[in-house]
């Protein structure tokens, strides 16, 4: 009887596959990549055309020596890797790895392991596509000249033990300007006005707020209390009418079903999962066949999984609950594999419900999340009534809207994330003869907030606006952005450390293309063209490595001259005597006794900033809070408590008397009361 035998990536998939095809089958893994460049150099042949030099991963001799053994009985060989750029890559290497240049070797691929999937690929083997090959080997080697040759310069600039990336340095950047956003944002008063108002003989008030006079254009800005007080006073004993009520109907449309970046963001909102997190656990739905593959742009879906939805959706919630079953994918958005589809259930008639009990806590939540995303995507729209009233209080104008929701549609089983409440205002049953009695008139006093802080999923959303890096690589990117300490999470924010603001700094200086957004955005496109087979890969590897080239040599006659060295202190060391130095280390500058190694005495160093504390009196000082996040103290901490996130400058506020900081080139006072800035 002849021998097949089909190679996977991962271990996990090998007993499942194997059952789907029974005895004449057998099914090994190649645990991921079998061949990469060497680590001890950049692994590209510049001589011979740019010619990438492979070489076996360490550790993988033994797995290789028992695949060929596989392969040796075999009288048909299928490579079933992933169905991506990368999985490509893997069944082409193996074909030199294994010796299979005379064997009968098909490329089969499947969106999801059913039984079904499996079966059909077998059905439709192909050649190894080489475009998808040759767009990983450019990702591949662009993201090598980037690591091996800007690399060194950060550890002669800062440490050893750094990294640069063509991803991961655009990333780094984008969340240094936010964080300079912030800094530099001064916030602005601004005060809100509210009418409380009984309609008739209802006991429940609804609220209106000030838009302005009967001639505004457009809603009024109430920058300051005197403004208010002028209102308050002019409404004041004047009659609320009703002058116009506006129905209207909408609907909310139904959400795509999941690419791997919106469920990246929405496990992230929704679970509080973490971007590594929502990956590892997809990878086992995944591979226990119960979600299709992760690695995704795609919003398609199937023509059988449509069917099986419009069924499922019929028989469970009804004929007025099932939508037109065409899903569009976004406009402008980037280039999608669309061999791909959207990360959806295998089978939608295995409910959260059904699997809860087969599954752990967090595969059980992810897999929630996504049946109901998707089986929402193809559901009817959500239907509401608003209503918008416009009110007249003598030449004053305010104005309340309600929703109220008229049919519940995919709404019925999905809420996304960041739904906000429906609004509770009771202006539904208004009608122009209502008679009005004002209750209360109530201002609040605000002020305009900074952008916030980057979160995982809002990165990730940023990332892919701006077509920046691909779904697989959103979460290493995070991850060495975290494990280099150019970056540290507090709660669910992210912020920039010393040490990341000091490689930005060098990357933004020196390699400007590198860290430019549109470049590396336009360098994605050009690998989407080579995977299309319209532009050579080659040529992109070619024309991009002497503009690298030229920026390092240059960078490195300019950082010769800005390397930091160690800065001596008057601090002595208590052991030997010595001026103790400045050094960096992962959480940034550190006294150290530069009698190393005979001495190894360390101690904090507390920079000082030439200001004193307002609080004591005494200096204040550079500090970190255990994460590696810098912040302003007293240098007499913990008997003086005084800290600001912001630098403070040495002139009190001329107003109010409180310290102010520095925000962009202004000093602000940090009194809320007060609101004073001015040019530093």
């Amino acid at each position: 009887m002849a021998k097949n035998l089909v190679i996977v990536e991962s271990p996990a998939k090998v007993k499942t596959i194997k059952k789907f095809l029974g005895k004449t089958y057998e099914v090994v893994a190649s645990n991921g990549h079998v061949r990469d460049f060497p680590k001890s150099q950049m692994g590209i042949d510049f001589e011979h055309d740019y010619e990438p030099k492979y070489i076996t991963i360490r550790g993988k001799g033994d797995l290789l020596s028992a695949l060929r053994k596989e392969a040796k009985k075999a009288d048909k060989i299928y490579l079933a890797t992933d169905p991506d750029r990368e999985g490509e890559a893997i069944s082409w290497h193996l074909i030199t790895a294994l010796k299979l240049e005379d064997k009968d070797v098909s490329r089969i691929s499947f969106n999801e392991i059913t039984k079904t999937a499996v079966k059909n690929s077998l059905k439709n083997p192909r050649e190894i596509d080489m475009n998808l090959v040759n767009s990983q080997q450019a990702r591949r080697m662009l993201d090598r000249m980037v690591g091996y040759e800007i690399s060194p310069l950060l550890w002669a600039k800062v440490k050893r033990g750094l990294s640069a990336g063509r991803v991961q340095s655009v990333a780094l950047r984008i969340i240094c300007n936010r964080e300079q956003e912030i800094d530099a944002f001064i916030p602005k008063e601004y005060y809100t006005l509210d009418a409380s108002i009984l309609a008739g003989k209802a006991k429940k008030p609804f609220v209106a707020a000030y838009y302005g006079t009967r001639d505004s254009k457009k809603k009024a800005e109430l920058n300051d209390k005197a403004t208010v007080d002028k209102i308050k006073k002019e409404v004041s004993g004047k009659d609320f009418l009703i002058d116009t009520i506006k129905k209207s109907n909408r609907e909310r449309k139904t959400p795509l079903p999941f690419t791997t970046s919106t469920l990246q963001q929405e496990a992230f909102k929704a679970l509080n999962f973490n971007i590594q997190k929502t990956m590892r656990v997809a990878q086992t739905l995944y591979e226990d066949g119960i979600i299709t593959y992760l690695r995704t742009d795609s919003t398609r879906v199937s023509d059988e999984a449509k069917e099986a939805a419009f069924n499922f959706i019929i028989e469970n919630y009804g004929a007025d609950f099932h939508g037109e079953g065409s899903v569009k994918k976004k406009e402008g958005a980037a280039k999608v594999q669309d061999a791909h589809e959207c990360i959806r259930p295998s089978d939608i008639n295995r409910t959260p419900t059904e699997m809860k009990d087969k599954m752990s806590r967090d595969e059980f939540r992810l897999y929630q999340l996504i049946w109901r995303r998707f089986t929402a995507s193809q559901m009817s729209a959500a239907r509401y009534e608003n209503t918008n009233v416009r009110l007249l209080a003598g030449d004053h104008v305010f104005t309340a809207s309600s929703s109220n929701r008229m049919f519940d549609g995919f709404m019925l089983i999905y809420s996304p994330a960041d739904e906000e409440d429906e609004e509770k205002n009771p202006v539904n049953d208004l009608t122009e003869e209502s008679v009005l009695t004002l209750k209360e008139l109530s201002e609040k006093q605000h002020f305009t907030q900074p952008p916030a802080h980057f979160t995982e999923a809002s990165l990730v959303s940023t990332l892919e606006e701006l077509g920046i890096g691909r779904p697989s690589t959103y979460s290493p990117t995070i991850t060495t952005l975290q494990k280099r300490r150019y970056i540290l999470k507090e709660g669910k924010s992210i912020f920039v450390t010393e040490l990341g603001e000091a490689v930005n700094d060098i990357m933004t200086e020196s390699f400007p293309s590198i860290v430019n957004e549109q470049f590396t955005a336009n360098m994605e496109s050009l690998l989407d063209g080579i995977e299309e087979g319209n532009v050579d890969w080659k040529s992109v590897v070619k024309n991009f490595y002497p503009d690298l080239e030229e920026s390092v040599r240059q960078a490195e006659k300019d950082l010769e001259k800005v390397e930091i060295r160690d800065e001596e202190t008057d601090i002595i060391c208590e052991n030997c005597g010595r001026n103790m130095v400045i050094k960096y280390g992962p959480h940034g500058k550190f006294l150290a006794c530069p009698g190393f190694p005979e001495c190894r005495n360390t101690k904090p160093y507390l920079e000082k900033i030439d200001v004193k504390c307002p609080k004591c009196g005494k200096d204040i000082v550079i500090r970190k809070t255990k994460k590696g996040r810098r912040f302003y103290g007293c240098e007499d901490y913990p008997t003086c408590d005084f800290t600001s996130w912001q630098k403070p400058v040495n002139t009190p506020c001329p107003k109010c008397g409180s310290y102010m900081v520095e925000k962009g080139q202004k000093a602000v006072c940090q009194n809320p009361e007060c609101g004073y800035a001015a040019e530093r």
